[in-house]
């Protein structure tokens, strides 16, 4: 018997998906007599005219039997004599596709209706691509609904040249092209009588042969998921290989720390074992003390990158539009971090693949987006690792999922990138970081008002540090730190502070924003807040990026 197979079932609305399902199910004497009754049952008042309603399997909301159509995704386990498999009935409706994308993120194939009477259409188009974006490399057209078209050779072959087309434009590899009858059972579970022309197998024949190659990922990784520490003598790194093997003796690095050590142990639930491989979950003990927490990542010739930036494809899946600047929790791995979209690059077109300029992106749209992160990440392109290469966007919040996608480019860690994440640092603050000098020598400043000052930016909603240095501190450089974190800094020069000039002077080099005061502001809280609060509030054209808070 071949190993498990996870497949989904997708295409636009009424193409047969839940009844090409329901047939194999049905047809395979895969359900209890209780269920066939039951199912026999329901289609007498059903949309058949009494003949078997074999979607009603899988439609199991009320709504859905409603309407007439799939909602939520519907998983079933199966096994037939010769696969045993997890099929995912997704949704076809435009309204639905995030459901269809959950769906997409967990198979190894796809199954793509298509209505025999219509073609190919845009919603098959947007299937195709985001499976294709989910990483699936293995493709089954059903072109369904030949009765309806006569079992017409011609029709048929109408249609696989469009399927070929857009084979083409996604770059599917691992494609079958089958003529089918969902309600009537023609070429699902066996060999149509009425299409005897086509010589290819059934739908159920390529599920239970078809071999699904893995791509062997490069090293060994593991995404920590837990530090185990049940005492002060055992501390234990879990979480589930990803790829390649380790045994006891082995050296690993810790990413993103990039500190090296020695496997000491491993432990496979509460067993020690000497060696363990990919799918395994693991405890994995290191013969030293390592920088190592939730969200990192064990890896041994893998070549991951530690990032603060990355380029990624992504579907956009909230009823809000996605703009530039948004901040969002980026699921990554095992880490989940605070990050933005910094710019939106293009987005694609779903029914002609084509790369539009773009400055916002609305529910069901694909894009290509720069995003960047608060933190140092592990990351690396889906196509290479994949665990390390897929994400989702949650919203701050509604914790809801805004968007999922995958990882095309991992940007270097440099100059830039730590740029960026000042960016990304004062767009969550919601602010401009500034140091704003107060000079104790001028009758009009004291403590007591850059303390009543500080209290309402403070309760305003600003992220501020009241910094009063002393004369052997390197001001320039502490100031620079805090702006640099998207701070505004209130800088209390005493009276008697010595280097007050030179520490002037190295706030022009060092600081986001000097401010001289105007005589009227002096002593006066309230306008002194309101011109700090007026000074310091964000906008695109200090970072280039958007401030949608």
């Amino acid at each position: 018997m071949k190993g498990l197979l996870k497949f989904i079932t997708c295409g636009s609305v009424d193409d047969g998906k839940s009844t090409l399902i329901g047939h194999i199910l049905y047809d395979s004497k895969l359900l209890y007599t209780d269920q066939e009754k039951a199912l026999e049952l329901d289609s007498k008042v059903g949309s058949r005219g009494g003949k078997i309603d074999y979607s009603l399997l899988l439609d199991g909301l009320m709504a859905e039997r409603e309407q007439g159509i799939t909602i939520d995704v519907a998983y079933r386990y199966f096994t037939t004599d010769n696969r045993s498999f997890i099929v995912a009935d997704t949704p076809g409706h435009e309204e639905y596709t995030r459901n269809m994308a959950v769906g997409a993120s967990f198979a190894d194939l796809a199954v793509i209706l298509l209505d025999a009477t219509q073609g190919v259409l845009v919603q098959t188009r947007r299937h195709a691509r985001i499976c294709a974006l989910m990483g699936i490399k293995y493709f089954i057209f059903a072109v369904n609904k030949m009765d309806l078209a006569k079992y017409s050779e011609e029709r048929f072959r109408e249609i696989e040249k469009q399927i070929e087309a857009l084979k083409a434009e996604l770059g599917l590899e691992n494609v079958y092209i089958v003529p089918v009858s969902a309600t009537e059972g023609d070429n699902v579970t066996k060999a149509s009588d009425n299409m005897t022309w086509y010589q290819g197998k059934p739908i159920l024949s390529i599920l239970e042969q078809v071999d699904i190659d893995e791509n062997q990922e490069e090293g060994f990784y593991l995404p920590v998921q837990r530090v185990c520490r049940p005492n002060h003598q055992f501390r234990g790194f879990q979480g589930q290989i990803e790829s390649g093997s380790i045994k006891v003796g082995d050296e690993i690095t810790a990413l993103p720390s990039m500190e090296k050590a020695h496997v000491k142990s491993i432990h496979v639930t509460d067993k020690e074992v000497q060696s363990a491989e990919k799918g395994q979950p693991v405890t994995i003990q290191l013969d030293r003390e390592v920088d190592v927490s939730r969200g990192c990542v064990l890896s041994a010739g893998a070549g991951e990158k530690v990032t603060s930036s990355v380029e990624a494809t992504l579907l956009w899946m909230d009823d809000d539009k996605l703009e530039s600047g948004k901040n969002y929790f980026v699921k990554l791995g095992t880490r989940l971090v605070p990050g933005i979209v910094s710019k939106i690059l293009y987005s694609i077109d779903v029914n002609t693949g084509e790369q539009k300029p773009a400055d916002s992106l609305g529910k069901n749209e694909i894009a290509e987006c720069e995003i960047t992160f608060v933190d140092r990440v592990v990351a690396d392109e889906f196509s290479k690792h994949k665990t390390l290469g897929e994400l989702i966007l949650i919203d701050r919040v509604t914790n809801m999922t805004s968007a999922c996608g995958v990882v095309t480019e991992v940007k270097e860690d440099g100059q830039e990138a730590g740029k960026k994440v000042d960016q990304l640092r004062a767009v969550i603050k919601g602010q401009r970081a500034a140091t704003i000098p107060f000079d104790l020598s001028d009758e009009n400043i004291t403590r007591s008002f850059v303390e009543q000052v500080e209290k309402e930016l403070t309760l305003g909603g600003r992220h501020t540090y009241l910094y009063a240095p002393k004369d052997d501190e390197p001001v320039g450089l502490v100031v620079r730190h805090l702006n640099r974190a998207g701070v505004i800094v209130l800088l209390v020069l005493n009276k008697d502070l010595k280097n007050k000039e030179e520490i002037k002077g190295s706030l022009a080099k060092y600081s986001k924003y000097i401010k001289h005061w105007e005589e009227g502001e002096k002593g006066d809280v309230d306008s002194t807040v309101q011109t700090i609060r007026k000074l310091t509030e964000y906008a695109e054209d200090v970072y280039g990026v958007a401030s949608h808070i």
